[in-house]
């Protein structure tokens, strides 16, 4: 195979099962589901497992936790008499030594009259005896109390003279114990969960789309690591109407960088619209339009890497603004909760759509085509084609991912192997290469040959300083990856050696032979 596909990343339950279900899929790709117990809008999720933890809404204080899986909503709590919600965020926070994944802890704050409020969440779904309800009391689980320090005094999140309705929030740092908080007018704040400080950062944008660039929400913020200075960067991004930002923050000096994005003409008069990131895509639902008073019921998408906008073809079922969005990793939907529609009501909307339809809803049946067929001439399958196979490739594909291409080898590629950290590839051409390439850059570091028979497999030594091979020529050969130098040949005269692997400290070989009788 000349071009060697690094990767192609399966997504857990993206694939519709039935016929009907692909055909539904391709004509109106919204589903809708069991409507919301109340309307609701201006409301705030958490993903749980199964569960959507749906927190309030405007002037709204009942919690619920909808089941993905049985399409049914349970009422958990309210917020306490005396808070009033009208725009405020609730993020998941995360503890690095809780041990216990049914348990989670959640953070309300902010709002047009500002709360600091926390929850320790436990499934109510297994929670049907009475015994198990009384211990949950005793223990203030599923209902919202005081953020409190070490000392059991009150936290505030906000002063007096801040403006947190609408704020928008993500957690990071290399302890997950920043809070990033971006509000009105124009502020960015960092506060330690921690030390519960506020760190003196003053930097001035505006709000509203608000998102690390991460594969699994807010607990993993892309972060660039630069060994030498040992300095951390965390990537976030923030779109309000024609404002798009890319924001980068060093916690060794507590600066932030800002970098202005592009933003289409389509979205820019849109704010209070649903969002969720999505790898390196964020998706946005709906909005209110500014230029002309109009709810809006378009579906955009942003390309993180190639600094790119779509809109697509398909539409809410209804115009809907201050909605909420969020992805359930479960079965990859992404569900969009409540909101407003046209007549400014509060609705009791509740729909999802696979992510996978996002993905391929923009491509034309020409370039379906012309990726398939690709594909199956770089293989050398001589099957006939007709129009049908379109169909079909593409409802297999449409949950895959291709990352990127490395091409070099002119003939068939044996083995392919990530070195540990995740930085290097080796790979083996059949009868003639090992080459070392760099993840990040694309580029091909070393070119290994000595072998003089077929390749059969070669790997990284756990520290990734080496390269062992091995061959149908009854020889393993191990490379400096650095010198880019053969370390030693050692040899079998009479046995092909098919496989060949390290030890996990690095200091054992272990082979596989073709004994000859």
């Amino acid at each position: 195979m000349p071009d060697m596909i690094l990767e192609l990343k399966k997504k857990k339950g993206s694939l519709p099962t039935t016929l009907s279900e692909r055909q539904q899929l391709l004509i109106d790709p919204f589903q809708t589901l069991k409507a919301l117990p109340i309307p609701l809008s201006h409301s705030q999720c958490i993903l749980h497992k199964h569960e959507i933890l749906i927190c309030g809404g405007k002037d709204e204080r009942a919690c619920y936790s909808y089941h993905t899986l049985k399409n049914e909503y349970k009422f958990i709590c309210e917020y306490p008499s005396h808070v009033t919600l009208d725009g405020h965020c609730v993020v998941k926070l995360v503890n690095n030594n809780n041990k216990d994944n049914n348990q989670i802890t959640l953070l309300s704050f902010g709002g047009k009259y500002k709360h600091t409020l926390v929850m320790k969440y436990v499934s109510i779904w297994n929670d049907e005896d009475n015994k198990s309800k009384e211990l949950n009391e005793l223990n203030n689980y599923n209902e919202w109390v005081p953020f409190t320090d070490n000392y059991n005094h009150p936290i505030t999140i906000g002063s007096d003279n801040e403006i947190y309705e609408g704020v928008r929030a993500v957690i990071g740092g290399r302890n997950n114990n920043l809070l990033f908080s971006t509000y009105l007018y124009c502020n960015i704040s960092v506060f330690d969960l921690n030390t519960y400080d506020k760190l003196p950062a003053n930097n001035y944008i505006e709000y509203h789309c608000f998102v690390s660039n991460s594969e699994n929400g807010q607990e993993q913020e892309m972060m660039d690591i630069n060994q030498e200075k040992n300095t951390k960067n965390y990537q976030m991004f923030l779109f309000y109407k024609d404002i798009g930002l890319s924001i980068r923050y060093n916690e060794n000096s507590n600066t932030f960088q800002f970098h202005q994005l592009l933003v289409c003409d389509d979205i820019a008069p849109l704010f209070k619209y649903a969002y969720v990131c999505i790898n390196d895509i964020i998706l946005f639902f709906g909005g209110w339009n500014i230029n002309n008073a109009a709810v809006s019921k378009s579906v955009h998408q942003y390309l993180i890497r190639k600094n790119k906008w779509m809109t697509f073809k398909h539409f809410l079922p209804d115009p809907l603004e201050n909605c909420v969005a969020i992805l359930s990793k479960e079965d990859n939907n992404i569900h969009i909760i409540g909101g407003r529609d046209d007549n400014r009501k509060t609705v009791l909307t509740h729909i999802n759509i696979k992510a996978c339809a996002l993905d391929t809803l923009h491509l034309s049946k020409n370039e379906i085509k012309c990726i398939t067929q690709y594909w199956i001439r770089v293989l050398t399958i001589k099957l006939g084609w007709i129009d049908e196979f379109n169909k079909i490739v593409i409802n297999y594909v449409k949950g895959y991912q291709l990352l990127m291409v490395l091409q070099g080898h002119d003939k068939a590629v044996s083995s392919v192997r990530f070195s540990a950290d995740g930085r290097k590839i080796v790979s083996v051409l059949y009868n003639n290469t090992v080459r070392i390439w760099d993840v990040s850059s694309r580029e091909q570091l070393r070119i290994f040959k000595g072998h003089t028979k077929f390749f059969f497999t070669a790997k990284f030594s756990p520290d990734g300083h080496t390269v062992v091979s091995c061959s149908s020529d009854g020889t393993i050969r191990l490379w400096d990856v650095n010198r880019g130098t053969e370390i030693i040949k050692l040899q079998r005269d009479f046995d092909e050696i098919w496989d060949v692997d390290f030890s996990p400290n690095g200091r054992y070989l272990c082979q596989v032979l073709k004994i000859t009788q």
